[in-house]
């Protein structure tokens, strides 16, 4: 069934005089109130570009405040409060983390023992796989002490050696130097993550004294 014209002209008609008030706010009482940058008060019934640049104030014919909209900022201003505000989400967010985190650990170890067991089993598996790049060097390095006595021997029976012999030295040479290399990151990390343990065995000790503090 159709709306009467009637009925649709009179709510059209309604909803622009809403409209209307909404951005003149002098329609309904209500004026904007702004202080600009010498401290003194303005007011006004329609919205004038000293208010948008100082922000303003809506109040009605009480003079009570109703509304209050903040300045307008630069484009500048807008980037750097948009910088902070991601600056501040990450922040929470990692705040967050740590503390789902922290409470899984102390879920996880009710004492400190257990933590301490923890741990000490990271390291033990680091130091496992140092012993094992130790041993893996070790071989390595026999290898090329036996290229470079064939070597050797060639040179001492004032033989040329054989180019095969000569890339294999090269080829020994390399390997060794990256077990080499590989021996010292592992050393490296193994001396970080023992550092980092005892950071994290104090922060586990600070939040069991909050616990039992907070019972």
């Amino acid at each position: 069934m159709r709306k009467p014209r009637s009925i649709l002209f009179a709510a059209a008609l309604l909803a622009s005089t809403t409209i209307h008030a909404q951005q003149n706010p002098g329609d309904n009482g209500l004026r904007y109130k702004w202080i600009d940058g010498q401290g003194q008060a303005h007011f006004s019934d329609s919205l004038t570009q000293d208010a948008l640049k100082f922000g303003y104030s809506v109040v009605n014919d009480q003079g009570i405040v109703v509304q209050r909209v903040q300045r307008q900022l630069s484009p500048e201003e807008r980037a750097a409060a948009q910088k902070l505000a991601t600056q501040q989400a990450a922040a929470k967010r990692a705040a967050d983390d740590q503390a789902r985190a922290d409470e899984q650990m102390m879920d996880a170890y009710p004492d400190e023992a257990s933590y301490l067991a923890s741990l000490q089993q990271g390291l033990a598996n680091m130091d496992q796989q140092i012993h094992t790049s130790k041993l893996n060097l070790r071989s390595q390095e026999q290898a090329l002490t036996e290229l470079l006595g064939r070597a050797a021997e060639a040179e001492h029976n004032k033989q040329p050696v054989p180019k095969f012999l000569q890339d294999g030295i090269a080829r020994q040479r390399a390997v060794v130097s990256d077990l080499q290399a590989l021996l010292q990151r592992q050393q490296a990390q193994r001396d970080e993550a023992e550092q980092q343990q005892t950071q994290q065995l104090a922060h586990y000790r600070a939040l069991r004294d909050q616990q039992q503090q907070g019972h």
